[in-house]
């Protein structure tokens, strides 16, 4: 038994959908389908989940959304009158969506949520009627009434254990279930969604939930790349690789996946095909728990931008007890997180991203440090890179970290830090912004494109 994810841009048109219709018909053990909000048909066009925070944030202002709402109603009109079936669909939709909207506003974010998942669930009830109409034992089914029930952060909701036991119950159906991604309820019935691609997250708890044998996840791309295709021609293709070197490169720039989504199916030991819905006869990318390691010490090169560090030094710093608790404390009492905190006897560097700070409160947190902690030196450097070199096989394998500060020396590529995952799967280095793209260019140029000596 299969569970399979479709995303936004597999579902954008009446056209992506009856790609959706072959793909579930080709293979019976692709009993659950799991649905994103319709996606872009085009570079330029708006996704629905993007219309619906607009149309929700002009009605919590009380300002006129009636243009954004007919907009929102015509996308979901434009894909049933592409494939031909009855229009009472739309007319659901738009009932379902003009109660949200008129719903209590008491609490913006518990309404915000109401009003995104509606972009999944409407989309599922139509997913399941054009199933339905091409003659498919195909049913909808609501989070609420399948048991998925999640922790009260609004915008970031947590499945809660007992979600797994209740999803199990859906083995028992016939047909084909749709079920709508990226929400579930509050034990008080409220809806919550899940963090930004929580449809991911939603298709992983379902795995989880009906102890399935994959779970497959349809995109737009044939394969996970080793790479950003934006910054490489012609990336090598990933065919495997396992869930930590997933995490790691997700969380470092890597757009397949949110850096949680898979850890439902990795704790049930579930393995996960990244598959094309307008290639479906491509082998895609599998990741699981382990793989050999056959192709070398790195599996993938990421980068994100947007962070600062703050380096601290001051003589004896290691003899002195409690010094990085306190330094952390004091970011702490400003609400803001860190990432990475590599460090050497007399000093230590805090990187963290720098759209938490503005200049008021840089200047005030350099002067807690100097004041209370009698640093010798504070600087804040800005606008750094951290590209993420990651491979299960770098643990194997002596002089990756050697070859990779090589490769960026020859591309006159300055690196501002480095600092090594204690798991050994990962590297990171930061560099920056204006020379990230010729440092990932390097990295990928030594680690998979030359042969090593």
């Amino acid at each position: 038994m299969k569970v399979v994810k479709f995303g936004g841009s597999s579902l954008a048109s009446g056209e992506q959908l009856k790609k959706v219709l072959n793909i579930v018909v080709s293979d019976p053990t692709r009993k659950v389908v799991v649905v994103s909000a319709p996606g872009k048909r085009y570079s330029d066009d708006i996704k629905v989940t993007d219309l619906l925070i607009e149309c929700a944030e002009k009605y919590l202002a009380n300002e006129n959304a009636e243009g954004v709402f007919q907009t929102i109603i015509e996308r979901y009109a434009s894909i049933v009158k592409e494939l031909s079936i009855p229009l009472d669909i739309v007319e659901t939709i738009s009932k379902d969506l003009k109660a949200l909207l008129a719903g209590d506003k008491s609490k913006p974010e518990s309404y915000l949520d109401a009003v995104k998942a509606s972009g999944e669930d409407n989309n599922a009830k139509l997913i399941a009627a054009f199933f339905r109409h091409s003659g498919l034992n195909a049913e909808y089914v609501n989070p609420k009434d399948a048991g998925l029930l999640v922790s009260d952060e609004p915008g970031n909701a947590q499945v809660l254990p007992e979600s797994y036991e209740n999803l199990f119950k859906l083995r028992e159906k016939e047909g084909i279930v749709v079920f709508p991604g990226f929400f579930g309820y509050n034990k008080k019935g409220e809806v919550l969604t899940f963090s930004r691609s929580g449809s991911d997250i939603t298709g992983s708890i379902l795995a989880n939930g009906i102890k399935a044998d994959l779970y497959e996840n349809f995109t737009d791309v044939d394969a996970v790349y080793s790479v950003n295709p934006t910054f490489v021609q012609n990336p090598k293709e990933i065919s495997e690789l396992t869930y930590r070197e997933m995490r790691e490169l997700s969380y470092a720039g890597f757009s397949v996946f949110h850096d949680e989504a898979l850890i439902p199916a990795f704790r049930a030991g579930i393995p996960v095909n990244v598959k094309n819905t307008n290639n479906p006869s491509a082998p895609g990318t599998r990741i699981v728990n382990e793989r050999s390691n056959s192709n070398g010490p790195v599996i993938g090169i990421a980068s994100d931008k947007g962070f600062c560090s703050i380096y601290v030094s001051k003589y004896l710093m290691n003899r002195e007890i409690g010094f990085g608790r306190k330094l952390l404390q004091i970011l702490e009492d400003y609400g803001l997180t860190y990432e990475h905190v590599p460090s050497g006897i007399d000093d230590v560097t805090v990187i963290l991203r720098q759209d938490q700070m503005d200049e008021a409160l840089e200047a005030q947190i350099k002067d807690r440090i100097m004041t209370e902690l009698h640093a010798d030196e504070v600087i804040i450097e800005h606008d750094l890179v951290l590209i993420m070199v990651v491979g299960e096989g770098m643990r194997h394998n002596v002089g990756t970290t050697a070859r990779a500060a090589k490769a960026l020396a020859h591309a006159d590529v300055n690196i501002e830090m480095i600092n090594q995952g204690s798991s050994e799967v990962s590297m990171m280095f930061g560099v920056k912004e204006p020379q990230e793209k010729s440092a990932v260019q390097a990295l990928y140029n030594e680690f998979f494109v030359a042969v090593p000596v």
